[in-house]
């Protein structure tokens, strides 16, 4: 902390029980671990890491418990996602081992409508007491549930559509909604259904009209953090699981026969 205090110009006190802020705030050394994650103390890049996250901190250090609490929205992600903030950062596993919610704060950043997830251990060292961020994950979750509904909505009157976000959530974050789940899920689908979300802003659920390699491809070319899911999911109404690894999607549609020319079909043979 001091070598931060030094090199990155971050005024702060370092005592037994945390680290002291120009600003009064006091933030605990259980804080400032899960800053660092997986770094080692003595390693140069937990510099940088910890001079990043008391910058993150100092954003949303002015705002009062109520401010955040109104700002606070679900956000999930899949697993190993480069935004995922780590196991302090999940508040429920999706069934599947695929998705994972957590909190994420709308208008905190320099876009006043985009939802940005803050680094592990701010909002402890923000909030400190655990217990009103169960009420506020219970609304968040509610607000979830709420944009799912009019999500299944949406999808039932245009079913041919692809799946884009709804109010403040993703797509990725609507499929951790049940309302939803349970409207792609339904009779018609026998319960199971597969779909494609290689972005967090677009989602495919007839794969039968859908280049096999298509998820895949369209994964790799996103942005990693607009990265969905690398592979095809398959869900149900209580779970989201991807696909197992194997096969070769690319040779499967190489070898697949073209179909017709919708245009070519029309023109009279003579």
């Amino acid at each position: 902390m001091l070598a931060v205090a030094v090199l990155h110009d971050v005024d702060l006190v370092p005592d037994d029980d945390g680290v002291g802020l120009s600003s009064g705030r006091h933030v605990p050394w259980t804080a400032i671990r899960l800053a660092l994650g997986s770094l080692d103390a003595t390693d140069p890049a937990a510099r940088a890491a910890l001079a990043h996250w008391l910058l993150a901190l100092r954003t949303v250090a002015w705002r009062s418990p109520d401010d955040l609490a109104a700002r606070a929205r679900p956000v999930g992600l899949p697993r190993g996602h480069v935004l995922h903030q780590g196991q302090s950062w999940i508040r429920e596993r999706v069934p599947g081992g695929a998705l994972d919610l957590g909190f994420g704060f709308v208008g905190t950043g320099s876009d006043a409508d985009r939802v940005e997830l803050l680094p592990a251990g701010v909002l402890e060292a923000v909030i400190g007491d655990h217990e009103p961020l169960d009420l506020w994950w219970a609304a968040a979750r509610q607000y979830l549930e709420e944009m799912g509904t009019l999500a299944a909505d949406r999808y039932r009157r245009r079913p041919n559509e692809p799946l884009r976000p709804m109010g403040d959530c993703d797509v990725v974050t609507l499929l951790g909604a049940a309302s939803l789940r349970r409207a792609l899920c339904g009779r018609e689908r026998t319960g199971l259904c597969a779909a494609a979300v290689p972005n967090r802003t677009r989602g495919w659920v007839d794969l039968s009209r859908t280049d096999p390699a298509f998820a895949l491809v369209a994964a790799s070319l996103s942005d990693p953090h607009d990265r969905g899911f690398p592979r095809p999911l398959l869900l149900t109404r209580d779970e989201v699981a991807m696909a197992r690894e194997g096969g070769d999607p690319v040779l499967q549609s190489l070898r697949e026969r073209a179909a017709p020319d919708p245009v070519q079909a029309l023109v009279p043979r003579r």
